[in-house]
């Protein structure tokens, strides 16, 4: 094996390089083995449902997984390219007892991974994830199926349509989105079909990009990582709102008839106050991580509703909504939570929510980016540094000395990226000014003194507003 048991699952499932690492048919097929010896209740015919978005290694990752769960008797359903939150739903709709999407999510066509759903469509938890990380590294071939007893293996026809009633049944009823003008980013990901047919069938006049995937385009300068050419054509088509979701459209950006975008903070600011107004909030607060804007904490004080900060990762997101009782979280990136109608990050439902607002409150699209007012806030992402530095208690005591000292007017978050080779140093303050010598304090403290063997020499520093 290629993968140890405290790397193989990152922050969104397994992630890595194609046919590298733990992406190879071999690591797979077992990890597939692994999970359904974890997740195996009772005695009935277990069923995985497999989708994937629309990268090239798809196509080698999918036979891989199949083998594994058919050796342990699991049959499967594939559904081909299919949006990552289409999967959750269709977990719970067909009493299936394991989901599985392949895809990186917004990472480029290069790389790839794996997420899991329980039957309860929730991502797995950490501790299901240890033991499946354990299992992969012993011998399970005592557990494969007798030959009669080795799992069947089908395609599902109609997921896409499935998914699409699902999305819009989201939308409240009576609405429409009939005079609405969108332009839609589909990343030439796993959307690439469905999201032009659920805005159209509502009523809106599309105009569709990202939507010719060749296996190799995904997320290529465009979707939600890559806003550009949707601020630029929603200009040029002079239409009321832009849409981007990533590679498996868990994730969202929007951007007003300016060009001016709208991410996951504001999208949720924008949910949040209108399902307050409307009763629909539940648990007096909001779920998101240590990466929102202080901005969202202070928009959510003035409705007297709480902010609970969570990890990074939309499944940590998920995990304190149910703890607390609450129907919509978010991660700024644009997971958004829609609790009411999805158990994971889902782009089209949090999209339709925000056109809700718009169309029941007769508003221009600029209004939205006017309803969160963030604070200044700059990310650094050091490449090629070790992150085991997060680790050292020296370096952790005196970010979080620099942390207290600025608590009043600022906030600094340094932590390691779950999906790449990463630390990422986050500063945001109400003094626009103070930020980049908080950000170069914060970076002094990381390559200070004796830790600093501990760093590659060739680092790079990567700026992102």
């Amino acid at each position: 094996m290629t993968t140890s048991s405290d790397t193989l699952f990152g922050t969104d499932g397994i992630r890595g390089l194609a046919n590298t690492g733990p992406i190879t048919p071999v690591n797979l097929m077992n990890v597939a083995a692994a999970v359904s010896l974890c997740l195996k209740r009772g005695n009935h015919r277990h069923l995985a449902i497999i989708g994937k978005d629309t990268r090239l290694s798809g196509y080698m990752i999918e036979p891989a997984l199949v083998a594994g769960f058919s050796a342990m008797g699991v049959d499967v359903i594939t559904t081909g390219p299919l949006p990552t939150p289409a999967v959750a739903k269709l977990v719970r709709s067909m009493r299936a007892d394991l989901g599985v999407m392949i895809s990186a999510s917004h990472n480029p066509y290069h790389d790839n991974g794996v997420k899991f759903f329980g039957s309860d469509g929730f991502k797995l938890s950490d501790e299901d994830e240890a033991e499946v990380a354990r299992l992969v590294h012993t011998d399970l071939s005592s557990h494969y199926a007798q030959p009669h007893a080795m799992g069947r293996v089908r395609r599902m026809e109609d997921s896409i349509g499935r998914y699409i009633e699902a999305v819009k049944m989201t939308f409240p009823r009576g609405l429409r989105l009939d005079g609405l003008r969108l332009v839609l980013d589909c990343a030439h990901g796993a959307a690439y079909k469905i999201a032009p047919t659920i805005f159209w069938e509502l009523g809106a006049e599309v105009c569709s990009i990202g939507v010719s995937p060749d296996g190799f385009n995904i997320n290529a300068q465009c979707g939600s990582l890559h806003p550009e050419q949707l601020c630029a054509r929603v200009i040029a088509e002079k239409a009321d709102l832009g849409i981007a979701l990533d590679g498996d459209a868990d994730r969202l950006i929007l951007c007003d008839k300016n060009g001016t975008l709208i991410n996951g903070d504001a999208i949720l600011a924008i949910i949040a106050g209108y399902w307050y107004e409307q009763g629909l909030l539940r648990g007096d607060g909001v779920a998101a991580t240590v990466m929102s804007n202080m901005g969202l904490e202070h928009f959510l004080s003035t409705l007297n509703l709480k902010l609970y900060r969570t990890p990074v990762g939309d499944r940590h997101v998920v995990e304190a909504m149910r703890q607390n009782g609450l129907n919509l979280g978010g991660e700024q990136s644009g997971h958004i939570i829609v609790g009411e109608h999805a158990t994971t990050g889902d782009g089209l439902i949090a999209a339709l929510q925000v056109l809700a607002v718009m169309q029941q409150h007769d508003l221009d699209s600029t209004a939205l980016t006017n309803i969160l007012k963030p604070f200044p806030q700059k990310i650094r992402n050091l490449k090629n540094v070790d992150k085991s530095l997060l680790q050292d208690t020296t370096v952790t005591k005196r970010l979080e000395k620099l942390q207290e000292k600025v608590a009043k007017t600022a906030r600094i978050v340094v932590r390691p990226s779950g999906t790449e080779p990463l630390i990422r140093i986050m500063v945001e303050c109400q003094d626009e000014d103070k930020i980049d010598a908080l950000l170069n304090e914060a970076e002094s403290i990381l390559f200070d003194g004796k830790v600093n063997k501990l760093l590659n020499p060739d680092r790079q520093v990567e700026a992102a507003s």
